[in-house]
């Protein structure tokens, strides 16, 4: 996964936007809140935390015009926990996630910029505060790369 993101980072003269959504008191699923808050404002880089309500935050990304969106969220893809993976949100299914009142697919109909997801596998999304390790490690990695840009 880490090829593809520097792929999307090296667009610099693409203005990106991070969008971290989760639930922070579902373990894993927090992971996504957890990117975003580890984002530092850079050269064509931002990021907004937007937890369990991405829908109330259609207007704010808008006026915030970014080049191209990057969803965060914890996504169940029948792979290892910490497995991160960029995908297209045109490609997904029109799936709701347990924590999302609306798929991200749909949502994304309301952005004008090409949306992409930035899936991390969960291992635990059972209630509590704590990550597994795994997604942490994943997490803190995705951070690092971002803030490098």
């Amino acid at each position: 996964m880490s090829e593809e993101l520097k792929s999307l980072l090296l667009k610099n003269d693409k203005k990106k936007l991070f969008v971290g959504i989760g639930n922070l008191l579902k373990r894993d699923d927090g992971v996504g809140v957890f990117i975003s808050s580890g984002i530092k404002k850079g050269h064509n880089i931002e990021a907004l935390t937007v937890e369990v309500s991405l829908e109330n935050y259609i207007g704010k990304i808008n006026k915030i015009d970014p080049d191209i969106l990057v969803l965060i969220d914890c996504v169940e893809m029948g792979s290892v926990p910490g497995t991160s993976k960029i995908m297209s949100v045109s490609k997904l299914g029109d799936l709701t996630f347990n924590t999302h009142n609306i798929s991200l697919k749909r949502i994304s109909e309301f952005f004008k910029m090409p949306v992409f997801l930035l899936g991390i596998q969960p291992e635990k999304i059972d209630f509590g505060e704590n990550m597994s390790y795994l997604v942490k490690e994943e997490a803190k990695k995705i951070i690092n790369i971002i803030n490098s840009y």
